[in-house]
């Protein structure tokens, strides 16, 4: 008799996704998503030929493709999940960002022209010792894409990562995203998903040596018909580790999905730990729905705190009657209440000028559900 996995730590892993039974949408990772659309990127044949980019220049970063042999591809993480083992197995070579600088650099890297074809990807970010970055990877346009993306957060140093999803209406995009991080060192990692028709990026962490630390932020406007997930994964297994994960969310218009799951784990050397997660979601209209599931598993009895807390519901009447008191349209005081919602967590981004953009995203996004 096979025995279900009962803890997150123990879901196999393997590069290979003939290890990984056919997907319908039972599995416990599987069963929020719309996975019949999505069949052609979880076990069908995929392009893994070098994707094109567009990037900025930046002083202290470095961009270069090599073999999936590189002894730095698998380091972060390895996948969990058929899709994941498929992009793996699929992908020619990666895409290698390199931050080597002590001063804070930043980069954007684009894509934009995918196209319709179904493609695999895999990227590495590697921070050296000491490092300080700012990585932003904006998807426009089509894509058919599922991908790995692993980032590698050496010691002392400070990373901070922000993939942004606005994609065309009809696009499909998983990833799986694997984070290691070093002695003393942080990383922020941030996930904003606007556009698409699914979008399923599901972060994970391991806290590797003492002292690491790291900041997981998402923020999410789903409208009708619209699938967003993340499953996000915080693994503590050294002490003095830190993590703080803060997903909000914001749904309009009927059949209207997010997902959030939160996993995290505190094991038997994570003494001293200090962990915190959070989900909130804005419900705007009838017909929406968000699931959120936080998970907490602890190993040791001796830590600092632990925590989460999730919440999902529709307007505050009180605060749209106290704008409203003052002489503000109800119309303008919904986008006062819901861009203030969602701005916690755009604010603290650390990139002003993508900031501001995604405030104007969400603006437009609020606009035109009101007409």
């Amino acid at each position: 008799m096979t025995v279900p996995v009962q803890v997150r730590s123990a879901r196999p892993k393997s590069t290979n996704p003939a290890d990984f039974e056919a997907v319908t949408g039972r599995e416990l990772d599987w069963k929020f998503t719309p996975v019949a659309k999505l069949q052609e990127l979880i076990a069908g044949e995929l392009d893994g030929s070098r994707f094109d980019y567009t990037a900025t220049v930046a002083a202290g970063v470095s961009l270069s493709w090599i073999p999936v042999t590189d002894p730095r591809v698998g380091t972060a993480g390895l996948p969990e999940d058929k899709a994941s083992a498929n992009a793996w197995a699929a992908a020619t070579e990666v895409l290698l960002v390199s931050i080597t600088s002590e001063d804070v650099s930043e980069i954007t890297i684009t894509r934009d022209a995918l196209g319709t074809t179904h493609r695999a990807a895999h990227i590495v970010i590697e921070a050296a010792p000491f490092s300080k970055g700012t990585v932003v990877l904006q998807n426009n346009g089509d894509a058919r894409l599922v991908e790995n993306l692993e980032i590698l957060v050496g010691a002392e140093a400070d990373l901070n990562v922000i993939s942004v999803q606005e994609w065309n209406d009809d696009a499909l995009h998983l990833a799986s995203h694997f984070s290691r991080v070093g002695r003393n060192a942080s990383l922020q990692h941030s996930v904003v998903s606007l556009t698409g028709e699914v979008i399923r990026v599901n972060p994970s962490t391991v806290l590797a040596e003492d002292g690491s630390s790291v900041n997981m932020l998402g923020v999410y406007f789903a409208d009708a018909h619209q699938h967003i997930e993340q499953q996000v994964y915080v693994n503590h297994d050294a002490p003095q580790s830190k993590s703080r994960v803060t997903y909000k969310g914001a749904l309009q218009g009927k059949g209207a999905r997010t997902v959030w799951i939160g996993d995290v784990l505190i094991g038997n050397k994570a003494t001293g730990t200090d962990s915190y997660e959070q989900n909130r979601n804005l419900m705007l209209t009838e017909g929406t729905r968000a699931d959120s599931i936080p998970n907490l598993e602890i190993e040791t009895g001796d830590i600092a705190g632990a925590g989460h807390a999730s919440a999902t519901g529709r307007f505050d009447d009180e605060q749209l009657f106290y704008l409203q008191a003052r002489g503000i349209s109800e119309e303008e005081a919904r986008r006062l209440v819901v861009r203030g919602f969602l701005n916690e967590v755009v604010q603290q981004l650390g990139v002003p000028a993508l900031a501001e953009r995604i405030e104007a995203s969400l603006n437009a996004e609020l606009e035109a559900g009101v007409k």
